[in-house]
């Protein structure tokens, strides 16, 4: 069993924030409606930051909010006000790429703990001393460190706190500082609004003697700018071990199973220790085939192949809303019928289980053997008390 170290989530909305605390995260971070990196996120207004933080103080639990684009002088009011917010609120802390929005936060709002984001690229102990001389609680690590590298800073500077990614999506630029959405479709992933090109397919030309010849990896194109996706599953405890007090989630644009299914497994390694059969969770999802990127050393391998995400071992099903009677209510999120076999993802007793489909209903009650409407709500008897937030899912494979 791993010492406590913090299991940090992400949260794109409200009920995320909600779903991430209930599968065993200890914080989310999460953006308002400005200021935030991930722009095509739902994100919070004003009223969800409160009604979120107070959730999570109630629990014990913590949030942070992201202010971490690249700061101009025409931010800077709106920013000093949602600094003030922030600290009025009571959140656990604000993440900030830019150096004058450090400067910023620490004069308009004292008492609100600042953290330094993974956009400013902190690489080196320097770096972390000058943000902890400057009044900074914790930094995010760039994703490009190794193990050795992330103990060297704790060594020198143990007065600060480091955050590191754990899982998830990677950019192909040093910690997501890219221009190649801003060059390309005028969408700048520097304040929030990336469109991804590096997932596409790019084709590459030689010139020959009849003219430019493509350059293919093989028939499906060229991927040269698609990572791999981080999972350092296995390496928690060498990353403990080297002085990271908070693992990383990626994903506030992730789905609720996504969600629930990485966080509920990191919540198993870092209670349970880790294993075969909880390593085997994270291939219930779609994703890009996996890396430990930097953390062991050098690695060249971190480009994925294939310009898609390869499907995932399991199907989300329906989202627990509710359970009486022996039933269980369900919002509905891929179709199902009377007699499929499904799974339950919960963060309790009943992890893994299976129910069989009968005596379905719809929502009003009446007999129903197919659910094909999209969160339409459905009951059917369950053996097994359920609980809002859990997650029937299908084996595909």
């Amino acid at each position: 069993m791993m010492k406590k170290t913090e299991l940090l989530a992400p949260a794109g909305n409200l009920n995320k924030l909600k779903l991430a605390f209930r599968y065993g995260a200890d914080a989310v971070y999460l953006g308002g409606k400005a200021f935030s990196l991930r722009t095509f996120a739902d994100n919070f207004t004003d009223s969800e930051l409160s009604e979120g933080i107070a959730y999570a103080h109630a629990r014990d639990r913590r949030v942070y909010v992201c202010a971490n684009i690249f700061v101009r002088n025409a931010d800077l009011g709106q920013l000093a006000d949602h600094f003030r917010l922030l600290e009025e609120l009571g959140a656990d802390g604000v993440l900030v790429s830019d150096l004058g929005a450090l400067r910023l936060a620490k004069r308009v709002a004292p008492k609100l703990p600042v953290h330094i984001s993974t956009q400013a690229n902190t690489m080196n102990r320097e770096a972390a001393e000058m943000y902890a001389e400057l009044g900074a609680r914790r930094v995010v690590l760039a994703r490009e460190l190794s193990l050795a590298e992330i103990a060297g800073i704790a060594a020198a500077v143990p007065r600060i706190e480091l955050e590191a990614f754990v899982h998830g999506a990677m950019c192909v630029s040093y910690s997501g500082r890219c221009y190649l959405s801003d060059h390309l479709d005028g969408r700048s992933s520097n304040r929030g609004a990336c469109a991804q090109p590096c997932r596409g397919e790019w084709e590459i030309r030689a010139k020959g003697k009849e003219g430019w010849l493509p350059l293919e990896q093989d028939g499906r194109g060229t991927y040269l700018l698609n990572s791999k996706d981080l999972c350092l599953a296995a390496h928690l405890g060498e990353l403990q071990a080297a002085g990271v007090s908070s693992f990383k989630i990626e994903g506030r644009m992730k789905t609720e199973y996504y969600l629930a299914t990485v966080v509920n497994t990191y919540r198993r390694i870092m209670d349970m220790g880790y294993s075969d059969s909880l390593m085997e969770e994270l291939e219930t999802l779609t994703h890009r085939e996996y890396t430990t990127a930097y953390a062991l050393g050098e690695n060249r391998a971190t480009v994925s192949d294939g310009g898609s995400q390869a499907a995932g071992s399991c199907e989300f099903v329906a989202l627990v809303t509710g359970y009486e009677n022996g039933r269980a209510e369900v919002e509905m999120r891929s179709r199902f019928r009377e007699g499929d076999v499904l799974e339950i993802l919960s963060p309790g007793e009943n992890f893994k289980r299976q129910v069989t489909v009968a005596g379905m209903r719809d929502g009003s009650g009446a007999p129903c053997a197919d659910a094909k409407l999209v969160q339409a709500r459905y009951t059917f008897a369950c053996p097994y008390a359920v609980g809002a937030g859990d997650i029937f899912r299908r084996r595909v494979r």
